[in-house]
């Protein structure tokens, strides 16, 4: 495959994932194309002298650091957008990457057994507050405390590794 069928069907393959991913992150539909658009410019202009072992994460992290740049400049603090991320991650945890849901198992593991149980419940299984309680035989109180509690050492375990926002896959359709 010759130079532009490669650009091509990158861009074809990525265009989406990379939109929904910038979109997710400025929460600006016009202000995340434009952003996607100059990273494949700058793949184009780059192209002979970028040596790309791995263009998922390559891209993706292209975007991020776009986005950062573009709020830098405009003196914007890039914590909030670390937290969309953790929020992004938590709020979808069956729909992301693997080896983001590698990381998130390990700290998963970190978390008290009860925790992660009423956690796993809740996110994953998409039980209610009440069925939980019922089903561990335990207070409402109880359950919301340990969701709360849950999702705060998830979210500080995520700044840790807030550097794979990249690798993140998007799958929502913008």
């Amino acid at each position: 495959m010759n130079t532009p069928e490669i650009f091509e069907k990158t861009y074809t393959e990525y265009w989406k994932k990379l939109n929904a991913f910038s979109y997710t992150m400025t929460q600006d539909k016009d202000l995340a194309q434009n952003i996607v658009q100059d990273v494949f410019i700058d793949l184009w202009e780059r192209k002979d002298e970028l040596n790309i072992n791995a263009i998922e994460p390559y891209l993706f992290r292209a975007v991020k650091n776009q986005v950062f740049k573009h709020y830098q400049n405009n003196k914007f603090d890039k914590t909030v957008l670390e937290d969309k991320f953790e929020d992004y991650v938590i709020d979808h945890f069956a729909t992301i990457d693997p080896e983001v849901l590698e990381v998130l198992y390990s700290l998963l593991d970190k978390l008290p057994e009860k925790r992660k149980e009423v956690l796993l419940m809740y996110k994953m299984q998409d039980m209610s507050i009440d069925q939980i309680a019922d089903e561990l035989g335990i207070s409402k109180q109880t359950v919301k405390n340990q969701i709360s509690s849950g999702l705060k050492q998830l979210r500080e375990g995520l700044k840790d590794v807030a550097w794979m926002a990249p690798i993140v896959i998007f799958s929502h359709n913008f």
